[in-house]
């Protein structure tokens, strides 16, 4: 009985429809059924995989449909989570991920998710549309591209696409509240903004700050190319632009 539980449970911990032969869950320490609270748990190092997809964790609890007793319709883990694929890894504390809306809600000190060309964490909670291919962060969140350009911001939201080999890869995010961003010896704020990984840039609007070199441009709006280094303030409908700009000491004649 205990056996058929196990493949039952790590048929639908995935994807719910798929041959049990082609799933795999184990742990070290114990695996569980709780008949009165209708659960399985994997205690100790437990993993449940299938193919390429996998969720690891401390602990594993599988909760099973109230409406459709056969059936896992939620999971959570616990203590050093590791949720992988081919497209994309994340990192945390605690995982909860809702089978039916493909919805995984992601903790920890911070929360991570990595994809080849791009990383976003987060103090707070990151939450995870798998097949929608979009995220949401909030709490000092940063994002940190393959060439090492910052984005810092209170709120995130990350939309990713696959690429020509079926990878997961970062298109854009849209940013609010304290924007800021490093990239090639320029400093930018803003108080919200979009930015186009495949593109290497970054719109910004509303009370733009760009330091870079001792050089200081103000404005409504601005683009910053992070591949060129090049940003320009734009002054739009109303409103003004305006620049301090460091004067550059002359060598004095001997």
């Amino acid at each position: 009985m205990l056996i058929r539980l196990l493949i039952i449970f790590s048929c639908l911990i995935l994807t719910g429809h798929v041959k049990a032969e082609d799933i795999k869950l184990n742990a070290d320490q114990r695996v569980e059924y709780h008949q009165k609270e209708q659960k399985l748990v994997a205690i100790g190092n437990a993993v449940a995989s299938k193919g390429s997809m996998s969720i690891k964790a401390d602990k594993l609890v599988g909760f099973y449909s109230p409406k459709q007793k056969n059936k896992i319709s939620r999971v959570e883990a616990n203590g050093k989570v590791t949720l992988k694929s081919n497209q994309f890894q994340a990192f945390g504390s605690a995982l909860v991920y809702d089978i039916k809306d493909d919805k995984a809600i992601l903790n920890g000190s911070p929360a991570r998710i990595k994809t080849p060309d791009a990383e976003i964490s987060s103090a707070g909670p990151i939450i995870f549309w798998i097949s929608s291919q979009k995220a949401v962060a909030q709490n000092n969140v940063i994002a940190v591209d393959k060439q090492g350009n910052t984005v810092r911001a209170d709120n995130m939201t990350a939309y990713f696409i696959k690429d020509s080999d079926n990878k997961l890869i970062l298109d854009k995010i849209d940013i609010s509240d304290n924007v800021k961003i490093n990239a090639k010896d320029a400093e930018i704020t803003s108080v919200s903004g979009t930015y186009f990984a495949n593109e290497g840039k970054i719109k910004l609007f509303d009370d733009v700050i760009i330091t870079q070199n001792g050089n200081i441009l103000k404005g409504n709006s601005a683009e910053t190319d992070l591949n060129t280094g090049i940003s320009r303030i734009l002054s739009g409908s109303t409103g003004r632009v305006s620049g301090v700009f460091k004067e550059t000491k002359k060598e004095k004649n001997k």
